[in-house]
């Protein structure tokens, strides 16, 4: 059974996962080196009621099943060295976000549906980077807003070059907010464009084209639409030339993830989530007692039925349903319930192997899984007590939590444990690992517990700095229920502020950057009435009627 989530339980609800048999917005076409990607938004094939996906506008459902076709080409098409994207609509690439589903979504919504998004176009640019897929946005007609934002994470952008297209980022004129999935920081910090002319651009409705667009570094290429296609494949080729050859590597297939819902919670055969009552839940990883696979070539075999590569992915869908479903959820304990060594016997196994192409994908996704847990606006406890192994890549998920609590009891066997990975596999959106980050000011401290290789004790992790607190059995159960019902009684509104500025110590990277925009458009620009009011420009938007703006700056 797939999680299935919904943000009203009246709707109908999502289903983050899909297959390509399935999808109603895109084509995904593979010939040998290269794939092909193309945008055909069915426009009646909306998630929720109320709105047409005219144009290649896109919603939720749109971005869910973009993400699985990058998931698909990484793991299924391995051989592939660039992707081409580009759009099934006579002059139009794609015209960005739904503005009626942005209109007609409550505030949650939005927050997830633009973060979901932001990831994926990550997701992209991560395929580029560690997996050697380059993207190519082949533009064949108008590229607008999030149109424009997902040709700016793809390595390469072609524009046909005609009398009516453009590049262009008009939701500041035109919605009186910012383009939400990393269009002004792609713009300046990626592709560089001068400061006073990424400001000229993105105040202008009806964008740029042509050889200026080039001049300005907004495009790599233009073609007229008789030339098109040439010029789009000659680009996948010089972009192929740039990557290594995989014709070796024989893809695995992506079944379904099989997560059931259980009272109060989904359950799969390695992590469960589960509400506890007091607007908490408990999300629990639990190890298999035996390594599996010991070789890449074994863990290739085992493909999705791997251990590992299924408890990742069954931990990225409860992180999903914990956005999406369960927005009244204010503080989540986590846990990882098993034996330490057969966690620091994975990592051995993973660092021995991590140049199998498939143990390296799966590496990647773990990875990525981390940062979406970095990225959720919940708080995280993590209780390290007996019976748990938060030891090597699972130590990451409570050095990724805002607090970690450990039980130091002498009748308590207590172990947490450390592994090279932790030294650099499972980097933060700031580039740095989560024991850099953690000490940030005492950059000594991460080395001193990368020295410490293999499992500790509870007062050793006290000792390292890894325990917020260490406490025995007398105070433990009280104290971290006291703890856990403080926390679930403050604003969520204040707590997702404070934990996203303290969750990304250290340097800034286009990453956090387009995160931390992200979180000050959605949460406040987005709320504003010059935007959502009832005389708001995102509302009058496709109307005779003009926004009413309060010009007061502030």
């Amino acid at each position: 059974m797939s999680i299935t989530v919904a943000a009203d339980p009246s709707l109908s609800p999502v289903e983050f996962q899909t297959h390509p048999s399935r999808y109603r917005h895109w084509r995904l076409a593979f010939d040998g080196e290269v794939a092909r990607l193309t945008m055909a938004v069915d426009a009646e094939g909306g998630l929720r009621p109320g709105y047409e996906l005219k144009l290649n506008s896109y919603d939720l459902g749109v971005d869910i099943e973009l993400a699985d076709a990058v998931q698909r080409i990484r793991f299924e098409h391995p051989e592939v060295r660039c992707v081409v994207i580009d759009g099934a609509l006579d002059k139009v690439f794609c015209a960005g976000a739904n503005i009626q589903m942005l209109r007609s979504s409550g505030h949650g919504w939005k927050v997830n549906f633009c973060k979901y998004t932001n990831e994926t176009r990550l997701y992209l640019e991560d395929m580029s980077e560690v997996s050697d897929i380059k993207t190519l946005a082949a533009c064949n007609g108008a590229t607008a807003g999030g149109g424009y934002e997902l040709a700016l994470a793809c390595d390469e952008i072609l524009l046909v070059d005609d009398s009516n297209s453009s590049v262009s980022l008009p939701e500041v004129p035109l919605l009186a907010v910012l383009p939400g999935t990393g269009g002004l920081t792609r713009v300046v910090d990626k592709r560089m464009v001068r400061r006073d002319r990424a400001d000229v651009f993105s105040t202008l409705v009806e964008g740029i084209k042509g050889k200026k667009a080039i001049e300005w570094d907004l495009v790599d290429d233009i073609a007229p639409l008789s030339q098109f296609e040439a010029k789009r494949d000659e680009m996948a080729q010089a972009l192929i030339a740039t990557t290594p050859d995989k014709g070796d590597c024989v893809g695995v297939e992506l079944t379904e993830v099989p997560m059931k819902r259980c009272e109060k919670g989904v359950r799969g055969d390695f992590v469960i989530l589960k509400e506890t009552g007091g607007r908490g839940a408990s999300l629990t990883l639990t190890l298999p007692s035996e390594l599996g696979p010991q070789i890449g070539d074994e863990a290739h075999a085992a493909a999705c039925s791997w251990w590992f590569f299924q408890a990742m992915r069954e931990f990225d869908l409860a992180l999903l349903e914990l956005r999406i479903n369960k927005p009244e959820i204010n503080l989540v304990n986590l846990r990882v319930i098993g034996n330490p060594q057969v966690a620091l016997d994975l990592d051995a196994m993973l660092a021995a192997h991590q140049d199998h192409w498939f143990v390296h994908e799966v590496l990647h996704f773990a990875k990525r899984v981390f940062k979406r847990l970095d990225m959720t606006a919940k708080s995280f406890f993590a209780l390290v007590d007996g019976g748990t192994a938060f030891a090597g890549t699972f130590l990451e998920i409570a050095l990724a939590a805002d607090r970690i609590y450990v039980l130091d009891d002498a009748e308590t066997d207590v172990q947490l444990g450390v592994s090279m990975l932790n030294g650099g596999a499972y980097p933060m959106g700031n580039g740095l690992t989560r024991l850099e980050t953690r000490f940030l000011g005492e950059p000594e401290k991460a080395g001193e517990v990368l020295a410490h290789s293999g499992l500790f004790d509870a007062a050793s992790a006290d000792e390292l700095g890894l325990a917020t607190e260490a406490m025995d059995e007398i105070d433990w159960e009280d104290e971290i229920r006291v703890l856990q019902e403080e926390r679930a009684s403050y604003s969520p509104d204040a707590l997702t502020g404070m934990e996203a500025n303290l969750r990304y110590a250290g340097p800034e990277t286009m990453e956090t950057k387009i995160f931390g925009r992200l979180t000050a458009w959605q949460n406040w620009i987005f709320q504003r009435p010059n935007a959502v009011g009832d005389s708001g420009a995102l509302q009058c938007y496709g109307t005779p009627v003009r926004p009413e703006f309060d010009y007061n700056r502030t």
